[in-house]
């Protein structure tokens, strides 16, 4: 037991770096009239290995015109260049080299004729071939596996659901709770999506850091009758709201295809969902596994989780409140 306990708080305090981040590569590859395109992309620095100076592969039949713009900022490279392409791009490749740090890219490609198509690039799969009609399945897909892999990668929203777990502690009330804090985040993500201006993206950051915060405390104060404790899907569903806020900025990041935003998001909170459960089902399991080999060490694993995910969800406020 004090093994896992062990791993359990390594776990959690290792947290700080990963929260949040969805910083995929971004490419953009658009038409801009006849044989004249524009390459734009954003790459996250992840560390003093990554190479700073990388840029997307091109299509063979294409070639940089002039000069190559770039620009550094503290935590990316940016660059765009104009290109020249001989011919159709339908059927060629285009991709991403450089993925050290970076787990996948979001290539976008728009011609002129046909509707824009999304490529999720990664370390196994480094290029594309630019369809000449794309498939809404293919967005279906793409945006899909993006929202697992979010919910799975952002720590303080994974946080947010493992503290919901250990909180209400029993499968169908948290389920229901996890479907609520989807819902709810599925609402104002769309709102953010379709032109409400929502919230400054720093305040919106500080308030999900302090809404994890909230339920550890709620956890730590054992069995007593609260409101969180007697209806915790209406607590999740307003948390939900808030944390929906934080979704659509990582969204921003990566853009939705024009002419399949409603594909984009519906797929996308599908995946976070899927994610989501895919989490409530692990910590259950746990849960259950140590109940059952030791039953008197249950209370203390979650006491003591509580305070783990109590110190990294109060580390996160206080660095995003003086950042």
């Amino acid at each position: 037991m004090i093994r896992w306990l062990a791993a359990l708080c390594l776990l959690v305090l290792s947290a700080p770096a990963l929260a949040d981040e969805m910083r995929p590569v971004a490419i953009q590859f658009e038409q801009i009239g006849g044989p004249d395109w524009r390459l734009g992309w954003r790459q996250p620095i992840a560390s003093a290995a990554d190479d700073r100076m990388a840029m997307p592969r091109l299509p063979e039949n294409c070639r940089i015109e002039g000069d190559i713009q770039r620009r550094m900022a503290p935590l990316a490279a940016h660059g765009n260049a104009r290109v020249i392409c001989d011919g159709t791009v339908a059927g060629e490749s285009i991709g991403w080299p450089a993925f050290p740090g970076h787990g996948e890219a979001i290539l976008r490609v728009a011609p002129l004729d046909r509707g824009v198509q999304v490529h999720r690039l990664t370390p196994e799969e480094p290029t594309a071939m630019i369809a000449a009609k794309p498939s809404s399945a293919q967005v279906w897909r793409g945006y899909f596996v993006i929202g697992v892999e979010h919910i799975l990668a952002g720590w303080d929203h994974l946080l947010f659901v493992i503290a919901l777990v250990l909180l209400v502690a029993r499968p169908w009330p948290v389920v229901k709770a996890a479907t609520a804090f989807t819902v709810a985040h599925s609402i104002t993500l769309a709102a953010v999506t379709l032109g409400f201006e929502g919230i400054r993206q720093d305040v919106v950051e500080a308030l999900i850091a302090l809404s994890i915060v909230f339920l550890a405390v709620e956890i730590a104060r054992g069995s007593r009758d609260t409101l969180t404790r007697r209806l915790p899907w209406l607590v999740a569903f307003a948390f939900g709201l808030l944390h929906g806020f934080g979704f659509a900025g990582a969204l921003r990041e990566i853009g939705l295809p024009e002419g399949e935003v409603p594909a984009a998001l519906v797929s996308f909170n599908l995946g976070v969902e899927a994610g989501q459960l895919l989490v409530v089902a692990a910590v259950l399991i746990l849960m259950e596994w140590v109940g059952r080999l030791r039953p008197d060490a249950r209370p203390q694993l979650i006491r003591f989780s509580a305070y783990a995910i109590g110190i990294t969800g109060s580390y996160w406020l206080i660095d995003r409140l003086v950042a």
